[in-house]
């Protein structure tokens, strides 16, 4: 049985008129996620239902609660994505699933805590995702906990090992992805970037310590958050406080490098979308970057929480030579080419669907379909050659073991 009519059985009908034949209409996989700003979860989720949808897998981006327009909501219209709030809690997500959608993938411990409770009740298959390696304070760290904690309800997925070995009962690793841009933005000793939350997990007092101590203006931050009343008051002289901003991709082509500064990671979506560009990342060796930064090729590591060695590192990249920044260049999409598109992870994503429903064969239809082509049904990209040459590393930043 094809994928087509897989969905067609198990869909619900459409609305017709007398001289028509009924059409039954596709169920939809829910991503689940309580969200009000953009990160790289709800990066992660768009970029998911583009891959699922455009693998003929209909989903849907669903909100726990409306909190008013959100900046998701023109990416998702642009793709032809569905989305929808829910009335709020978990009273509301129970009404919801009354519709009973094929499948929901929860994202982030909110959803994953209501999502897999009501999901059981309701016997709907459920899958959780993990994405954060920051444990939390205070509620937070209780709410992160209690997620954890609750993980066995449902197949788990984490992005990073490290986040794998704190869910109670394990997780299965899936990277997250991005979709490769054409092509890069083209390599150049540009302005220096921190794209992310300004929260103690993230370290951006680590990155306004390195631009203080280079001093010439070319950094810039991209992102809000709790620390900006602290932060933007002392440093706004020396680095762009530009806010959470709605149109990064378009902030890409200024950036020549990224400086990743954070106590806590998992696999950072800014960091693959940096790659994806052919823009290198200078990063704390935390969470699953040393994973995806290969030192001194596509980007640089350094001890977490060295300052002086981030500087030394972000000062050595300003003099590197043209030839040099395009070799840099091309290794960074090249990494992102050969292990970080959704090409390659979403069979990875459809077996653990798989887990959840191993009554259905919806995930081995769909795995089918995907097997040795692209998502829009072109063949693979051959001009990126994921065997760039090595480059010598810097002296500065040293790798965790």
């Amino acid at each position: 049985m094809g994928l087509a009519q897989v969905l067609l059985n198990q869909g619900m009908t459409r609305n017709t008129t007398p001289n028509q034949t009924a059409v039954p209409a596709q169920k939809e996989i829910w991503l689940l996620l309580d969200s009000r700003g953009m990160g790289g979860i709800e990066s992660h989720v768009a970029a998911l239902a583009e891959a699922l949808c455009r693998s003929g897998h209909p989903a849907c981006v669903v909100f726990l609660e409306d909190h008013g327009a959100h900046p998701l909501d023109a990416r998702l219209d642009e793709c032809g994505i569905p989305r929808r709030a829910l009335r709020g809690g978990f009273a509301g997500l129970r009404v919801a699933l009354r519709e009973r959608p094929m499948l929901v993938h929860t994202h982030g411990y909110k959803a994953g805590l209501l999502g897999r409770l009501a999901c059981r009740l309701a016997g709907v298959p459920v899958v959780s995702t993990f994405h954060s390696g920051d444990p939390g304070r205070g509620r937070v760290r209780l709410y992160d906990a209690l997620d954890r904690w609750s993980a066995p309800l449902a197949p788990a997925i984490a992005v990073s090992e490290e986040i794998a070995a704190r869910v109670r009962g394990g997780a299965e690793r899936v990277d997250n992805f991005v979709t490769l841009p054409a092509q890069a933005v083209g390599p150049h000793a540009g302005r220096v970037a921190f794209v992310g939350r300004l929260a103690e997990e993230k370290g951006p007092h680590h990155f306004c310590t390195v631009a203080a101590a280079i001093g010439d203006g070319q950094f810039d931050l991209f992102g809000d958050g709790p620390l900006w009343d602290e932060l933007e008051p002392t440093f706004g002289d020396i680095a762009a406080f530009h806010g959470a901003v709605d149109d990064m991709p378009q902030r890409w082509p200024e950036i020549g490098l990224l400086c990743m500064t954070s106590r806590h990671e998992g696999l950072p979506m800014a960091a693959l979308e940096a790659l994806a560009h052919g823009i290198p990342v200078a990063a704390f060796a935390v969470g699953g970057l040393p994973d995806l930064i290969e030192h001194g090729r596509n980007g640089w590591l350094v001890p977490p929480g060295d300052t002086a060695a981030m500087t030394a590192t972000v000062a050595q990249w300003r003099l590197l030579p043209e030839s040099t920044r395009q070799e840099i260049a091309a290794a960074a999409r090249s990494t992102v080419a050969s292990r970080y598109t959704p090409e390659a992870q979403l069979e990875h994503v459809l077996a653990v669907y798989e887990r959840a429903n191993p009554t259905g064969d919806t995930a081995k239809a769909c795995r089918r379909d995907l097997r040795g082509v692209r998502l829009d049904g072109s063949r693979p990209d051959r001009d990126l050659d994921d065997r760039a040459p090595s480059i010598q590393p810097l002296e500065a930043g040293t790798p965790r073991a």
